[in-house]
């Protein structure tokens, strides 16, 4: 069952959402060669307390950190260790935060040091597959038309799109219905109305669209060994139209800061 959200709580969630923002302005701050997730991890941990909101991923399901952070080949769920990043890595960075009851689930794909120009096109569609999902989360259209617009522009650039992960909704609770797929068909899948909040996601792979999981039990990594991109946004259908709750303006910002 969808759980819509009034006008008051969707305004909670904009503030659970943009403390996940600031924190993954922060942790753009410290990303460079030599330095390891899990100081990463500690420096976002400290932030989102201080923040008066408890770390959404800590214990969930048992996970064992505040952030997830998939390295290269790793596209989501990867635990946080103490390897040095090292240059022409990319990193996604997934952090989620709970205030006053309700969850914020953003993530971001950074460049560490010098990477390959075509691991640098990836991330760029894969924000494009973001920006074109956003779009289509309106009343009037449905959960199929969101995936399809991400599946027909990925594809488009010969690029494999996960299917055993998918977006979903977001409130009380991390993982509410409805599911989001990045891919679909038009017109197919649950009808968007206004109240609707869910977390878009697309995980987009430079190769293979399979993957697997690692013996943690936790790390997603695709099947071929090829990189993968993931960037997510929290959305809610305000007067029929999407409203991102999250933002990227603090990582933009820290990143502008490097060059």
């Amino acid at each position: 069952m969808i759980v819509y959200k009034t006008p008051e709580e969707i305004e909670i969630m904009r503030e659970a959402a943009q403390i996940v923002s600031r924190t993954l302005g922060l942790i753009a701050e410290h990303i460079e060669v030599g330095v390891t997730p899990l100081a990463l991890d500690k420096i976002a941990e400290d932030y989102i307390r201080s923040q008066d909101a408890i770390p959404g991923f800590l214990g969930l399901y048992d996970f064992p950190n505040t952030l997830c952070i998939s390295v290269n080949a790793q596209v989501v769920h990867g635990i946080p260790d103490d390897r040095p990043l090292e240059s022409g890595d990319i990193i996604s960075v997934d952090c989620g935060s709970i205030y006053k009851g309700y969850y914020g689930d953003h993530a971001y794909t950074f460049e560490v040091g010098e990477v390959a120009q075509e691991i640098k096109d990836l991330l760029r569609v894969t924000r494009e597959c973001l920006d074109l999902g956003i779009t289509e989360t309106k009343v009037g259209n449905r959960i199929g038309d969101i995936g399809y617009a991400i599946q027909q522009h990925a594809e488009k650039h010969g690029y494999g799109v996960v299917r055993d992960l998918v977006g979903h909704g977001l409130g009380t609770t991390m993982h509410e219905e409805p599911q989001v797929p990045n891919y679909g068909s038009r017109g197919r899948g649950k009808k968007i109305q206004n109240g609707l909040t869910i977390a878009i996601e697309p995980m987009i792979n430079l190769g293979t669209e399979r993957v697997v999981q690692m013996d943690d039990q936790w790390t997603i990594v695709t099947a071929d060994g090829l990189v993968s991109a993931h960037y997510e946004h929290d959305v809610a259908v305000v007067n029929g139209k999407p409203e991102v709750l999250s933002t990227f303006k603090y990582v933009e910002e820290a990143l502008s800061k490097k060059l």
